[in-house]
Formats: C-alpha cells, sequence, structure tokens
C-alpha cells in the first residue's frame, strides 16, 4: 500500500505531501490543476524518463518520493540485490538535477532504473487512458489469463525446461555445424596431422638441437682447446701437476714446527695437496671432455635437418616455438577424433534434445489447459462484470490456439468481443471505442483484484467518455476493488468522486512571483462543495449542494 507521497521542486509543485489510507481515495481537480504534473512525477519512481524541464528551481533538485508497505514478496530480491529490509515499509526515491543527472534510492540504497522498475511495479500499476492499449496486446492478453488462472508456479516450470531445451538446441546446432565445416575440412586435416605425427614435435627440442649444432659446428676446436689444456696441466716434467708435485716433495723436507714463531702456517702442506689433488682432477675432466667432443659431419647434418624440419613447421603453422607447435598438434588430433565420435556425439544431442522436448512440450501443455479454462472462466466474468457499465449488449470471448513454443508458452490469445445485438465477435482493437475499452480494462482488473494480490492502483481518469449511471456503477466497482486493494481515482464525475473513503483536491494558486500546484484532504463539508461544482459548474445552487450531499450520503451507507 501507498502510504505517503512527497514531491517538491518539480514542475508547478514547490512541496506537497500526501498521506493515504486504505480503500479507494479519490483526487479531483479541474483541468491544469495539476493532477497530471503529479502523475509525471510518480512515474519516475516506477523508473520512467527524468526531463530536466520539470525541475522548477534550476539551484536545486527536484525529489519524489514515497513510502509504501512492505511487500513479503520482495524480501528475495531484497537479500538477493544486497538492499536493506525493512518488515514495516519501503521508502523509495528519485532525484533529478537541473543538468540532467538523476539518481534513486530503495531504502536509502542506490539502485539503478531497472532495479527501481522491477521493485516499484510490485508496489503499484498507474492505470491511464494509454494504459487500455494492453487490452490489445497478445502478451498482455497472455499476462491476463495467467494471473486469473494463478500459473506462477506453471509458468516458471516451463520457462526453466523451455530454457534447458533451447540450451541443448543450440549445442546441437553448433556441433553440426562444427562438424560439417570439419567434414569439408577433412583431407587437409588428415594431411596435416600426418605430418606433424611424422615430425612429432617436443617441447624445448628446438633449443637443445641449436645447442648440439653449435656444438658440432666447433667440435674441432673445441677438442683441440681441450686437449692443449689438458697437455698444460698433466703432460711432460715441466707440467703444472709435475711442477706441484716437486713443490709438494720439497715442501715435505722443512720442519714447520721450527718456524711457529716466525709466523708459519702447518697447514700450507694440507692446502698445496688439495691443489694438487684439485689440478689432477682437472685434468681428468677436461681429458673426458675432450675424448666425447664427437667431430661427426654426418650426425651434425642430421641435427641441421631436424632444425630445419621445425623451423619449416614453425612457419607453416605460425607458431612462436615447438611448445606452440606440439599444442597445434594436439589441437588437431582432437578435431579428428571429434570427426571419429562425432555421430556418437550427435545422437547423444540429439536423444537429450527430444527428451527435453518431451518435457517442454508436457509443460506447454499442462500451462495451455490451465489457460483454456481460465479463458473460458474470464469470459463468463467479465461479460458479467463489464454488462452493467452501460454494455448491456456486450459479448466477449477468450480465444486459446497452440502455436509454436516460445519463451511464453504455446498459446495464442486472442480477445474478441460485440457490443450490439446481432454482431459477430471480432478483436476488441478492431471495434472497441476508448470508452469501452476503459470499461472493459476497469472490470478486468476488478475481475483479477478479486482473484489476485494486486499491488496499489492508481486511475488516472480510467471513466473518461462515461457519465449518469454508468460513472456511478464504475465508481462502485473501484469502491469494491478497494475492499482488497488499495485503489487511487483521479476522475472529473462526482458520481466516481462520492465513491471515495478519502477525497483530495488538487489546485493552482497564485502568489506574487508564480503559480504553484498544491494538493488538500477535503472534508465532509468540502467534498460537498467540491461534489456540487462537479455536478453543476462555476455557478453552484442550493440544489446542486442538495444533490451533492444525497450523493455522498447514498454512496457511504453502501
Amino acid at each position: 500500500m501507498l502510504k505517503r507521497l512527497s514531491i517538491s521542486n518539480y514542475a508547478l509543485i514547490s512541496s506537497i505531501e500526501i498521506t493515504f489510507g486504505e480503500g479507494l481515495t479519490i483526487i479531483t481537480g479541474e483541468t491544469g490543476a495539476g493532477k497530471s504534473i503529479m502523475m509525471g512525477a510518480l512515474s519516475l519512481l516506477l523508473g520512467g524518463r527524468a526531463d530536466t524541464r520539470v525541475v522548477r528551481d534550476k539551484t536545486a533538485k527536484s525529489v519524489v518520493e514515497a513510502t509504501f508497505s512492505a511487500n513479503s514478496r520482495l524480501q528475495p530480491l531484497f537479500e538477493a540485490s544486497q538492499l536493506d529490509w525493512d518488515e514495516d515499509e519501503i521508502i523509495i526515491r528519485r532525484e533529478v538535477s537541473a543538468t540532467g543527472r538523476s539518481r534513486a534510492f530503495v531504502n536509502d540504497t542506490p539502485v539503478n532504473l531497472k532495479m527501481l522498475g522491477d521493485i516499484t511495479s510490485s508496489l503499484i500499476d498507474i492505470h491511464s487512458q494509454n494504459s487500455n492499449l494492453m487490452l490489445r496486446d497478445a502478451h498482455r492478453q497472455l499476462e491476463i489469463l495467467d494471473a486469473l488462472a494463478d500459473n506462477d508456479e506453471l509458468l516458471a516450470e516451463y520457462k526453466t525446461a523451455f530454457r534447458k531445451y533451447v540450451k541443448v538446441r543450440n549445442a546441437l546446432q553448433n556441433a553440426r555445424n562444427e562438424i560439417a565445416s570439419n567434414r569439408e575440412n577433412e583431407n587437409f586435416l588428415r594431411f596435416q596431422v600426418s605430418q606433424l605425427d611424422t615430425l612429432a614435435p617436443k617441447a624445448g627440442e628446438l633449443e637443445a638441437l641449436e645447442r648440439q649444432s653449435e656444438m658440432l659446428g666447433d667440435a674441432e676446436e673445441i677438442a683441440a682447446n681441450l686437449s692443449a689444456a689438458t697437455q698444460l696441466l698433466d703432460t711432460g716434467d715441466n707440467s703444472i701437476i709435475a711442477k706441484l708435485a716437486e713443490v709438494r716433495h720439497t715442501l715435505s723436507k722443512v720442519n714447520f714446527r721450527l718456524l711457529e714463531g716466525q709466523g708459519a702456517d702447518s697447514s700450507l702442506l694440507q692446502r698445496l695437496e688439495s691443489v694438487y689433488v684439485e689440478a689432477k682432477d682437472i685434468a681428468q675432466t677436461l681429458l673426458a671432455m675432450a675424448e666425447r667432443v664427437d667431430s661427426n659431419p654426418a650426425l651434425l647434418a642430421t641435427v641441421e635437418q631436424r632444425m630445419t624440419e621445425i623451423y619449416d613447421a614453425l612457419k607453416r603453422y605460425n607458431a612462436a616455438d615447438d611448445a606452440q607447435l606440439v599444442k597445434i598438434h594436439q589441437s588437431l588430433k582432437q578435431q579428428l577424433d571429434t570427426l571419429d565420435t562425432s555421430d556418437a556425439d550427435l545422437h547423444e544431442l540429439e536423444s537429450e534434445m527430444k527428451e527435453k522436448g518431451r518435457k517442454l512440450r508436457a509443460a506447454a501443455d499442462c500451462l495451455s489447459e490451465t489457460r483454456m479454462r481460465a479463458a473460458e472462466k474470464f469470459s463468463e466474468l467479465l461479460t458479467q462484470t463489464a454488462r452493467p457499465l452501460g454494455m448491456s449488449n456486450l459479448k466477449f470471448a477468450a480465444l486459446t490456439s497452440k502455436g509454436k513454443l516460445t519463451p511464453d508458452g504455446q498459446d495464442n490469445v486472442e480477445f474478441l468481443c460485440s457490443f450490439n445485438k446481432n454482431q459477430e465477435l471480432m478483436p476488441v482493437s478492431a471495434i472497441a471505442s476508448g470508452g469501452e475499452t476503459s470499461r472493459l480494462m476497469l472490470s478486468i482488473k476488478a475481475i483479477i483484484a478479486s482473484h489476485v494480490a494486486l499491488p496499489s492502483i492508481i486511475f488516472d481518469e480510467v471513466d473518461t467518455g462515461v457519465s449518469g449511471d454508468v460513472a456511478d456503477k464504475m465508481g462502485a466497482m473501484m469502491r469494491n476493488m478497494g475492499r482488497q486493494i488499495q485503489v487511487i481515482a483521479i476522475t472529473h464525475l462526482p458520481q466516481v468522486a462520492a465513491k471515495g473513503q478519502q477525497h483530495y483536491k488538487v489546485f493552482k494558486a497564485d502568489d506574487e512571483e508564480k503559480t504553484v500546484t498544491s494538493i488538500a484532504a477535503l472534508d465532509y463539508d468540502q467534498r460537498v462543495a467540491e461534489l456540487a461544482v462537479m455536478l453543476s459548474g462555476s455557478s453552484v445552487d442550493p440544489a446542486a449542494v442538495m444533490n451533492a450531499k444525497s450523493l455522498l450520503d447514498k454512496s457511504n451507507t453502501k
């Protein structure tokens, strides 16, 4: 329920605040007084487009704020969106600056316009004359039947089945396209795999081959240098090792204990022995290395040939290195494997799609059955509800038929009606006038309100084009709707205005600088005066006042 509405710095509105109650609330006012301005401000809370022209004082922001009773169905959405949840109320605010910047808040937390709309659409429904177009929209007609059939759970199950079906259907189509593409290139693909199978690339092989090639190319020089170094270390009486042996022999004759007071180092012999042993080991290592260096032209040719093959493959397959070449090889083999197993994979996907399709069709049939029953019930209810509203010859039928599967089911629905005797049923869009459409929509809202928990609803001059007894009955219908939900009606008809539990009047007033729109709650006497003006125009006589009193008293006793 809408509990409070505050609007400031918006068009002709400087600042107003309205408190709403349960049941039917009436808003009246002369044409141009500002009722449409209020609806424009309220539409901002539904995610409507912000227009900087409505910012009255360009030095401040336009602010529209509404307080609603909490709707428990919104709690999961609040928690999923990390919005503060209050068990008692929800506060919605929209701010628009003169520069065009617009911000929205839910319980003081910033939200985007989509989130704002998702929340407020569950709290309030503004029904204007433009909204009557929904009666001519097939999707909206289907929504009406679903609401009447209480199809939320069935529709959710169907949508889940539809998503699963579409997912496997797309997977099957993609698999078929990939296989078809691969089939076209199968011979070339097999040739590429055969080439790489023969090459058998290995990650890191090229780097090892390059080192081996460099060594084989310099083998003779390397071997000569190693041999020369070995000879200097350990060949002949003048070798380094031979001289170290002489030094060791000579120092072994020295009694170092006698030189202890002269700074002698008793470990010199040990150190020399270590140098000698290390030199011998180096010489042996160099000799072994020299023996392993193979100046082998045949091996060099083989290594260079292998390198050439790898270089060619890198260029052919546009690979950065042999590691990437290995990955390309694996990928090509996987494509071949896919071709080899494609028939089995396709069969599996086809079987899965058939199973998903069977479940989807079953869900669609179940949904269709409920819609067909709802259509029959709705046709009868709408005829009974709308006939008293000046359409005594109304015939109405909601027809459903099965078509292709869509995200909303397989059903096509069409609302047919006739307003005159012996007139053939025709689509509502073809024969209903604006007034007739308004009365049909009011009847639809009344029917749905009695079966489904709707949000608060605002009727913006839905009674345009009617008068007299029909207007009285439309007002009674809104009052009855107010027993289930909160109804706010903007009207020019006294018969409707008299039915409200609360009555507000919108009016314009001038001060020294500007014209402003205001709104005031009317007490009994003020309501009588307002109804008298609505009944007789600007010239109010005692008879108009008596008629207004009678109208108001009679409405309050019903």
